[in-house]
């Protein structure tokens, strides 16, 4: 069957209705374009037009339209009457990742640093309440999910998103926490506003962060942050372990120095790139 007669079978025959646009600078088609992409996951890998209309409240006939013009640029292809994401979409992550640099730079360190602990290593970056996984050199898997670049975790729950917020100033953390949804993931995570800030502060002090069984229970991570140029926190080195191995303090003793001396590494090969 030829792709355009495949990509019609798998569409309704809802006319097609006008949309309204939005202000002079933004783009409302844009806008939607992209919001049928990240209306994919990992729990919705294929959906019907129905669907898309649903899950990015877009009218079903301007929905269609979206979905047959990024099914036609090669985004989307369908599988009966339902579609899923193709690979190029990963085009337009890779576009973002080589603009950011770092990855490139950070890979050589993070395996160095995972075979010197043994562990998986990570490089993420904060985006509003969430860290990115940026990079990755996996050694085991340990977490009950998968750690993979672009997985997204809550920032207030994990060491590297912990390192990430004590860079920002207090009443910025003020504010952050304020508006944040805060989930109890184990009995030993921190939920308190003011027991967090204090932790953030402590972090900042210490230049690093461990989170001990707080987002899954028998995980402890650790991490350092990376600073750029200009020393500002621009992203953050992270360990995981399995607590059964070892205690807190020995966790550090033997994780620490080599976490430390592989974000100083990649903070030292980025002043060499700029």
């Amino acid at each position: 069957m030829p792709a355009d007669d495949a990509i019609d079978g798998a569409l309704d025959s809802a006319p097609e209705g006008d949309e309204s646009s939005g202000s002079a600078f933004f783009v409302q088609s844009l806008a939607r374009g992209l919001a049928v992409i990240d209306a994919f996951d990992a729990d919705h890998s294929a959906l019907s037009l129905m669907d898309v209309s649903r899950r990015t409240g877009i009218n079903r006939a301007a929905a269609r339209r979206f979905v047959l013009t990024l099914a036609q640029l090669g985004y989307l292809r369908p599988e009966g009457r339902n579609f899923v994401l193709t690979s190029k979409v990963l085009n337009l992550g890779y576009a973002y990742l080589s603009a950011l640099g770092m990855p490139e730079l950070a890979v050589p360190h993070l395996r160095a640093l995972a075979e010197a602990v043994g562990e998986s290593s990570f490089l993420s970056i904060l985006e509003g309440d969430e860290t990115v996984c940026v990079a990755s050199v996996p050694m085991r898997r340990i977490w009950s999910i998968s750690l993979n670049v672009g997985t997204r975790l809550p920032a207030v729950a994990m060491a590297s998103g912990r390192v990430l917020l004590a860079a920002k100033g207090d009443d910025w953390i003020d504010g952050y926490l304020a508006s944040s949804d805060i989930r109890q993931f184990t009995p030993r995570t921190i939920v308190d506003r003011k027991a967090l800030h204090a932790e953030l502060t402590h972090i900042r002090e210490q230049g690093w962060a461990m989170v001990d069984r707080e987002f899954e229970e028998g995980v402890r991570t650790m991490a350092v942050p990376v600073r750029d140029r200009l020393g500002n926190v621009s992203a953050a080195v992270s360990v995981s372990k399995l607590v059964g191995t070892s205690d807190a303090e020995t966790a550090v003793a033997e994780i620490l120095p080599p976490l430390r001396a592989a974000g100083q590494a990649i903070e030292a090969d980025l002043r060499k790139r700029l």
